[in-house]
């Protein structure tokens, strides 16, 4: 188990129970050994099937009422107020907090501490993890707005460019041709800004959104209302198209934790590979100094740099190696 939870629960104050809600944890929490009973919430889809695969019963979110929330911080500082708040009005014991310094814990804790009775804190591996009491305290003015509106588009705190319209999404969008084929998709389609802006052209039939996130989908669902459009909460890593499609646009995440990963953009250019038809064709848009274009030309026939500025490249992609094989 995770080396700070396990201290915490050795502690005496927080009692075992068939009700437990453990909030956004990932991979690298080792929830072994809690009971399989514990309801994980979690919207990032590659978690989400995670803790799945190991038995534990899963959402993207929940309501439900529980014994005992574990919250596990994320990075997002609206966002670990908003699930502190869900926590507390849906739990009727202890809620305990969890995360790394880098998170803006210690930020977490001063705040709680000034609404209720802390017990802890314990401080391990650069991190801190305390509980309170679910009913001593009111936090509803911490909760996320219901539909908050961006620049004219629904978003959510947490999701990519949750403050608004996405300088590299914008770019990509004026630079598309005009032809976009009838069966297009957008890879990683976070609140569903590309999408929005494909749908305007009548020549497109079809329009897959597929997104890991599943607070970004719901955006996009309120976002992309054209009866064209189908959502997929899925990983784009490993999704698969029912029929090859004609034109794929990708702003692809570039980070899974502080660090860049390029890694990831290469992962969602290898589906683009895969799902393409013969003669469709990726349009990219990256940040300038990530080195999309060897992975690019080892899966397709051209590659080229077709827009750009100082800040971002748009790459455009032809003759994916399936279609050569």
């Amino acid at each position: 188990m995770s080396v700070r939870l396990s201290l915490a629960l050795d502690s005496g104050d927080l009692l075992p129970s068939d009700a437990v809600s453990i909030v956004m944890p990932t991979p690298e929490h080792d929830l072994s050994e809690l009971p399989k009973t514990a309801q994980i919430v979690q919207p990032f889809k590659p978690f989400h099937d995670h803790f799945q695969g190991q038995g534990f019963p899963c959402a993207p979110n929940s309501d439900d009422p529980c014994d005992l929330a574990v919250v596990f911080v994320p990075r997002a500082k609206a966002l670990a107020r908003d699930l502190v708040a869900r926590a507390s009005q849906r739990c009727s014991g202890w809620i305990v907090v969890d995360g790394a310094k880098t998170d803006g814990i210690d930020s977490l804790f001063k705040d709680i501490r000034k609404r209720v009775a802390v017990s802890g804190p314990i401080s391990k591996a650069h991190g801190k993890i305390f509980w309170f009491r679910a009913q001593e305290a009111d936090f509803a003015d911490w909760r996320a707005p219901e539909g908050q509106v961006v620049d004219g588009f629904q978003t959510a705190p947490g999701v990519f460019s949750a403050d608004g319209i996405d300088p590299a999404s914008a770019l990509l969008a004026q630079a598309l041709p005009d032809k976009l084929g009838r069966r297009v998709l957008d890879l990683g389609a976070g609140w569903g800004y590309l999408s929005a802006q494909v749908l305007k052209n009548a020549k497109v039939e079809q329009l897959d959104l597929v997104e890991a996130d599943h607070a970004a989908l719901t955006c996009a669902r309120a976002n992309v209302t054209d009866p064209r459009a189908r959502f997929h909460w899925a990983d784009a890593q490993s999704w698969t198209a029912a029929e090859p499609v004609d034109m794929i646009i990708t702003n692809p995440p570039f980070h899974t934790s502080r660090a860049a990963d390029p890694a990831l953009g290469r992962a969602f250019i290898a589906t683009a590979a895969r799902v393409l038809a013969p003669s469709g064709q990726l349009w990219l848009v990256a940040n300038r100094h990530l080195p999309y274009e060897t992975a690019l030309a080892e899966l397709f026939g051209q590659v080229k740099e077709v827009a750009g500025d100082n800040r971002f490249k748009i790459l455009q992609a032809t003759r994916p190696a399936r279609a050569r094989r």
